[in-house]
This record gives C-alpha cells, sequence and structure tokens, in this order.
C-alpha cells in the first residue's frame, strides 16, 4: 500500500466514524455491540465526532499534498496508539469484549504502524 492510498483509507475511515457517531450515535453503538450511551453523554459524543471529522479532513489534506507533513502524520500515529491502548485497557479490564474492539484495535495497530514506518525517514516520499 502506498502512503497517499494510506492516508485517504484514513481519512475516510475518520469522516465515516465522525459521520455515525454525529448523527446516528445509538445506531452505531447498538452496531458495535455497546450499550446506548446517556442522552447527556450524547453532548460530549458530538465534540468527539467534530475531532473525527476534523482529522478526516486533515488526512485529506496530508494525501493531497506532495510531500505530507511528517508532524501531521506521527500525530494520527499517536492517536492511533493511544486507541490502541485504551482498547487493551478496557479489554483486559473485562468492560467490553474481544468482538466490540477487535475492528478498531486492529485498524489502529496497522493504520499506526503504517504511518510510523513511512515517517521514520526524514524525507516521506509517497
Amino acid at each position: 500500500m502506498r502512503l497517499k492510498s494510506l492516508l485517504w483509507v484514513i481519512a475516510i475511515s475518520q469522516l465515516v466514524l465522525g459521520a455515525l457517531v454525529l448523527f446516528l450515535p445509538n445506531q452505531f453503538f447498538f452496531w458495535m455491540g455497546l450499550s446506548r450511551p446517556q442522552p447527556d453523554n450524547l453532548y460530549m459524543l458530538g465534540m468527539l465526532a467534530s475531532r473525527f471529522l476534523a482529522y478526516g479532513i486533515g488526512m485529506v489534506f496530508l494525501a493531497r499534498q506532495p510531500i505530507p507533513s511528517r508532524f501531521w502524520m506521527r500525530n494520527m500515529v499517536l492517536v492511533q496508539a493511544l486507541d490502541f491502548a485504551v482498547g487493551a485497557a478496557y479489554l483486559a479490564q473485562g468492560v467490553v469484549t474481544v468482538s466490540v474492539v477487535a475492528f478498531p484495535m486492529f485498524n489502529a495497530l496497522v493504520f499506526g504502524s503504517l504511518l510510523w514506518l513511512w515517517t521514520r525517514k526524514p524525507s516521506v516520499v509517497a
């Protein structure tokens, strides 16, 4: 997979995630196998969705650059590493099941690892 393709895949995943959390939070939680969020938690989820959407737009911007910003790609590596760690922690505590975290943790591992590998060299080339 080429870097630009990876950035587009990450962008689309963030945009879809943001749209689902913003516009269909109850249905999305149900599809994920999570309990329905309390109505007052929807406010925080809306703020979270805005960040997913902003990162998605940022990844689109990076994918369209001749040489994507190493800083912003590393920033996404951090997001993915934290996503993986949070999933592992909640799984270890028994709060969520493997069926809930498997896909998001797999994506975090793949996206984060590939971005890390591409940003190890000072000159990132697509």
